[in-house]
């Protein structure tokens, strides 16, 4: 497991873009956290590292956004959701067919959608201004 101490909301996204810079088309990435640590600040990070300069927000209300550029991120928010079969219903499966990089903020609401092939990042306030956060790869445990 990778562990860094971000130390600004600016360096939570540098950190989001060196880490989404190499990719895999049909990643999977799943964050975990408490409201407010900086999950879609790395979600914005990642995506100017995947060559995407559009407006980032958090899909809260809207459960997913797309974004487009050199390469697709389809960005999840699972705050509202209360199980995996209502992530199966807005149609998740479809998504995953489309070998895009696909991040789930709240991914702990929806334990049920992962196949234990998906990147696990965790995110920890430690001041008002650090943040922990610590990468999980793909079949790594705890």
């Amino acid at each position: 497991m990778k562990k860094i101490i971000t130390e600004s909301e600016s360096d939570t996204e540098k950190i989001g873009a060196i880490f989404a810079k190499n990719l895999p088309d049909g990643t999977v990435v799943a964050l975990h956290g408490e409201l407010g640590v900086g999950k879609t600040a790395f979600v914005r990070g990642m995506a100017l590292g995947l060559g995407i300069e559009c407006r980032v927000t958090s899909p809260t209300f809207t459960i997913v956004n797309e974004y487009v550029g050199e390469r697709i991120l389809i960005h999840f928010d699972m705050y509202r959701i209360h199980n995996s079969d209502e992530l199966f219903d807005i149609g998740w499966e479809d998504y995953l067919r489309r070998n895009a990089i696909c991040v789930v903020e709240w991914s702990e609401n929806v334990p049920g959608a992962f196949d234990g092939d998906e990147i696990k990042i965790f995110f920890k306030r430690m001041s008002d201004n650090e943040r922990l956060i610590a990468i999980m790869e793909k079949g790594e445990q705890c």
